[in-house]
């Protein structure tokens, strides 16, 4: 039995899940005068300041928020905001193979404030043709939006270069790194972003907890309004989930510093099974420019949702790529983006820092049967 879904959302640890109940116990509002309201803000400002460390950013310019799909929300509607004073900057550029939580923000942007969408090409890795972004972009652009590391099949953007490009016509860039944090280094403030948005579950935090940091230098307009809690967000501070998020985030991180390579190892060695034991296999996402945990295939005919619920019957939990769109039979909007035919069936398999040699040696010894069988059935 064996968990490759990290991507999907991360277990907590033994030491998050203490975090937060140790947190949780504690009483007060954090925004209360009283000790133990200011007993409860100590906690959430160390759980900012470890996830603000972990993004090389600085802590006043880290909001915590109830998701990743809020933080996304949020930094790209504020930045439209922000930009749209200037009626001259109508235009946004995202690709199609975004998260839908971003996508949909854009549309929303388009079908509520006369924003005007378009996308960028990419490769058949899913990287950002930078010779096409240099050609849209211009002083007409409001924002860029993209992914940092694409959730489904892995591939690492060119930061610098998008940035760089971006700035020449005073573009700001927002990156939604749900898929970066906790999976390789990132540094906000090195980065030259204006923003970029972050979710706990997926590094081993609790749900329900996100994080946005954004560039004092860009004016970004509050979407939600109450309190004055955090200035760019309202609402009662959830002290228990950022300190909880934050023990994950400094746990993430010193994988990555430290013992990453074991956890890389063992995706190089599940894709060099498959490689050898089913015929057809495709491996998507860039091969060099990828993270190291996420080892996404397709192959022709596999009837997907098939291979998952026998899989997931000998107790394996692997993925067709966004458990937001979890139990379609067919390629989803990024393998499209990317040129892969509806013909083709997916797996993501996601590994993280509790991954086994064991869990490697059980799939492999059920998987090229399971697909065998499961190609049959399409």
């Amino acid at each position: 039995m064996a968990y490759f879904d990290f991507a999907a959302t991360a277990p907590m640890s033994d030491d998050v899940i203490a975090a937060w109940e140790f947190a949780v116990r504690q009483p007060g509002n954090a925004s209360a005068t009283h000790r133990d309201g200011q007993k409860s803000r100590l906690l959430w400002e160390e759980g900012r300041e470890s996830i603000a460390r972990t993004l090389g950013a600085k802590p006043f310019d880290v909001t915590m928020t109830g998701s990743g799909t809020e933080a996304i929300n949020l930094a790209i509607k504020g930045l439209w905001w922000g930009r749209n004073s200037d009626a001259k900057r109508p235009r946004i550029l995202t690709t199609e193979a975004e998260h839908h939580a971003a996508l949909e923000a854009v549309h929303w942007l388009v079908e509520h404030e006369s924003a005007q969408v378009e996308f960028l090409a990419l490769d058949e890795f899913g990287v950002i043709d930078i010779g096409d972004l240099r050609e849209k972009l211009s002083d007409e652009v409001a924002l860029l939006t993209s992914l940092w590391v694409n959730n489904e099949i892995g591939t690492v953007q060119p930061i610098a270069e998008i940035v760089a490009a971006a700035a020449e016509h005073g573009v700001p860039v927002h990156m939604d790194a749900v898929a970066a944090w906790g999976h390789i280094p990132v540094d906000f403030d090195e980065s030259g972003l204006a923003a970029m948005s972050v979710s706990a579950h997926k590094i081993g935090g609790p749900v329900g907890v996100g994080a946005r940091a954004v560039a004092r230098t860009w004016n970004i307009v509050p979407s939600i309004h109450g309190g004055s809690q955090q200035r760019l967000r309202s609402g009662s501070l959830d002290f228990a989930g950022a300190y909880a998020a934050g023990v994950a985030a400094g746990l993430a991180h010193a994988h990555v510093a430290n013992s990453a390579h074991e956890t890389h190892e063992l995706a190089r060695r599940l894709a060099d099974g498959i490689r050898d034991a089913i015929p057809g296999v495709s491996f998507r996402g860039h091969p060099t420019s990828r993270t190291g945990d996420n080892v996404h295939i397709t192959v022709p005919g596999l009837d997907t949702v098939s291979a998952m619920f026998l899989l997931d019957e000998l107790g394996h939990s692997v993925s067709a790529g966004s458990a937001c769109q979890a139990g379609v039979n067919s390629p989803s909007h990024v393998l499209r983006a990317i040129g892969v035919s509806d013909s083709e069936g997916p797996l993501r398999f996601t590994l993280g820092p509790s991954t086994t040699e064991s869990d490697i040696d059980e799939i492999l010894a059920v998987l090229p049967d399971i697909i065998a069988r499961t190609r049959t059935l399409s």
